[in-house]
């Protein structure tokens, strides 16, 4: 409690004595001062200009907002769909999860070389994976189907391991070459 018998300070050094003070002066001038312009506590200002009701526009909730977050993924099935990539992004998905497609056994002796229209061509490491590859053909499209989905792929071409090549060097003979070892 402040004594009665000394003197009373001046408004600059009750500010500087006490924030709280000044901040709840400060409040009450901005009180009275809204009263005085008609609002309310809690009451908006009717009035706004026009950059206002641009960004009261954008700025809101639901679908049509334009500024809201939206989730990643919903974005980019947007932009894929809008931009007509989707086959594109299902083979991608195809040649991208072969491992766990086919397994890791099988994708370490057989991969993906590309597609042609809906047909898959792979290509194994040994005749012996390729004819492996050709028995799993019906189960490994069910795969297919399930993980990426239906139409993507409809038929699996199957190659074997390469030829050894018998050209060597810059020149070479003409004919049937070395076939009669293989009699």
């Amino acid at each position: 409690m402040p004594d009665p018998e000394e003197p009373a300070e001046t408004a600059g050094e009750a500010e500087s004595a006490d924030p709280l003070a000044a901040a709840a002066d400060a409040l009450a001038r901005a009180r009275s001062n809204a009263r005085s312009r008609g609002l309310r506590p809690g009451q908006t200002d009717r009035r706004r200009t026009a950059a206002d009701a641009l960004v009261q526009r954008r700025s809101g909730t639901g679908e049509g907002a334009a500024r809201d977050p939206r989730l990643l993924d919903t974005e980019v099935d947007r932009l894929v769909s809008s931009r007509g990539w989707s086959t594109d992004v299902q083979v991608g998905a195809v040649i991208g999860r072969w491992t766990t497609i086919v397994g890791p056994e099988v994708a370490s002796h057989v991969q993906p070389l590309g597609f042609d229209g809906t047909v898959l061509t792979v290509q194994a490491d040994s005749t012996a994976w390729a004819t492996q590859m050709r028995l799993l053909t019906h189960s490994v499209l069910t795969r297919i189907e399930t993980e990426v989905g239906a139409g993507v792929v409809t038929e699996i071409t199957v190659r074997g391991p390469a030829a050894p090549s018998w050209r060597k060097g810059r020149l070479r003979a003409q004919g049937r070459g070395p076939r009669d070892t293989y009699g």
